[in-house]
């Protein structure tokens, strides 16, 4: 079963798509205006094939590689996991029919019933409805079940932002290890030994290439894994709250509360 969404969603890529144009079309007029064929002749007689190969290989940038594809591979999984989560819902869980209650004594049958259905794989949203259950079975009050779908809706979402505890720390390294690429450059500019102040000059260009080639490559490493982060994370705390509405739609709204009747007699 689907969620309905409670607000319309943002359009970002078609909005991406417009920045695109936009900045595209009062940019291009100016950079053929001032620049033209002859800055595009000079950028290619700078950046060469030795100079990109200069740029993107070396020990610093070989190892944010790493770090960037270690990354991608545990964001890779994670959204996987996010995906399969989703199948829950499509699951016959609880009564959707309308104007159907649940009574207290429906309550362990049907969190048998959704340890039947899932076949006891990991879901969050069968764990929420299993506790509320469990929950409800033993106090009989829909406040207290409430309170328990909450709470794990909470203990779920710390669980998933502690599990990307390695991705935040790869996505630190990363321009870390670029800034020691550039201290590395910048040393060896410094202490470079030549005959000539010609060859010395020489020399510490070269360095000084090494040093911001290394920071250059690892910020937009990233940037790029950053992005792939925040699109994780989104869809993993947008599946937690789908998960308490469907407890609050399907679960806390169809119980039948003995105290609230008895309070309302």
């Amino acid at each position: 079963m689907t969620i309905p969404a409670s607000h319309r969603p943002a359009r970002e890529w078609f909005l991406l798509v417009v920045a695109l144009a936009v900045v595209g079309g009062i940019a291009a007029p100016f950079w053929e205006l001032f620049a033209g064929s002859a800055a595009r002749a000079d950028w290619a007689s700078k950046w060469n094939q030795a100079r990109l190969t200069q740029l993107v290989l070396g020990p610093e940038q070989l190892a944010c590689y790493v770090c960037f594809v270690w990354a991608c591979l545990i964001l890779f999984s994670r959204y996987r996991e996010a995906r399969r989560q989703r199948a829950a819902f499509h699951m016959e869980l609880l009564p959707t029919e309308e104007g159907a209650r649940i009574l207290p004594e429906d309550a362990r049958p049907l969190a048998r019933k959704v340890e039947q259905v899932t076949a006891r794989r990991p879901f969050i949203l069968a764990n929420m409805i299993r506790l509320g259950l469990g929950k409800y079975a033993v106090s009989k009050s829909a406040p207290d079940v409430a309170e328990v779908v909450r709470n794990q809706a909470d203990v779920e979402l710390s669980r998933l932002v502690t599990g990307m505890a390695v991705v935040h720390y790869l996505a630190w390294a990363i321009p870390a290890i670029g800034f020691v690429g550039t201290v590395r450059g910048l040393g060896g500019a410094f202490g470079a030994d030549a005959p000539s102040i010609d060859a010395f000059t020489a020399q510490a260009k070269e360095q000084l290439k090494i040093a911001f080639d290394c920071t250059l490559v690892a910020l937009l490493l990233s940037l790029v894994l950053m992005y792939f982060l925040n699109i994780v994370q989104r869809a993993e705390e947008v599946l937690v709250v789908d998960a308490q509405e469907y407890c609050q739609e399907h679960l806390l709204l169809r119980l039948y509360d003995p105290q609230a009747v008895g309070m309302a007699d």
